[in-house]
């Protein structure tokens, strides 16, 4: 998924701007690659812009695998490189009847006062997860993990040709009577109307990554939008328009 440039002026952007200059300075000073830490999609999109404001072309986000939502942001003073990223894998093997989450996992890497920019993502399945993390964090967790919760575990460096497949996604149709952006967030998150204005007005809706009150924005196809407590979307697609007039949209759901 491409990100969109965007501008950004909250407190937190501006130190991760700051951040990525220096980073860009240091990078070109000692030429040698410099890792931003694990960032959250919606950093991602902010530092994006700012690489394009700053015509710096050498750069990648990885993180770990194909297709990972949080990334290291790279930046080279050569050409960009996977295999130089500091990440490392690490596999969590348990008994299939120890129903465990992404957060027992993540709670188990914060009790051991591990920061959660050096941590990547977590992939979940019946009797496995496999966790990134920052490289340097790796014999650590091996070392120190034996429980996640009350469910004892075995900790080993992951297998990458056979990933956890998460917690996957789902498609559904919706109807709507516009693409207003309450409109949307009611349909998916069947609500009324009063609360999912509620919602969005409490700073619990991003679109692109971007935290937004603004319940008439209209949604374009391939818009992300993130719902505190439900997940990530995604508007796939404009199918079409009913009989009355309506709208038929097509949405993945991140779950």
């Amino acid at each position: 998924m491409s990100l969109r440039t965007t501008v950004f002026t909250s407190d937190d952007d501006k130190q991760l701007v700051a951040q990525l200059n220096d980073g860009i300075d240091l990078c070109l000073t000692r030429q040698k690659p410099y890792f931003m830490p694990f960032m959250s999609e919606r950093k991602q999109a902010v530092l994006f812009s700012e690489l394009k404001k700053a015509y710096f072309d050498n750069y990648l986000f990885f993180g770990g695998y194909g297709n990972s939502e949080r990334k290291m942001l790279g930046l080279f003073f050569d050409e960009p490189c996977e295999d130089c990223f500091p990440i490392s894998a690490v596999e969590f093997s348990f008994r299939k009847c120890d129903k465990l989450t992404h957060r027992d996992f993540l709670g188990a890497l914060m009790s051991l006062g591990i920061e959660r920019e050096t941590v990547g993502d977590i992939l979940v399945e019946d009797g496995r997860a496999v966790v990134f993390v920052k490289t340097e964090l790796s014999d650590y967790i091996m070392s120190q993990i034996s429980k996640v919760g009350r469910v004892g575990v075995k900790v080993s460096c992951a297998d990458l040709s056979k990933l956890p497949q998460g917690r996957g996604f789902e498609e559904k149709t919706y109807i709507v009577s516009s693409l207003r952006l309450d409109n949307i967030v009611a349909a998916v998150c069947r609500l009324s109307r009063e609360k999912t204005r509620t919602v969005i007005m409490a700073d619990s809706v991003c679109v692109n990554f971007e935290e937004t009150k603004n319940v008439s924005l209209n949604l374009k196809e391939d818009d992300v939008f993130t719902i505190r407590g439900k997940g990530k979307f995604v508007l796939k697609s404009i199918l079409g328009t009913t009989g009355k007039g309506r709208i038929r949209i097509s949405v993945i759901h991140y779950k």
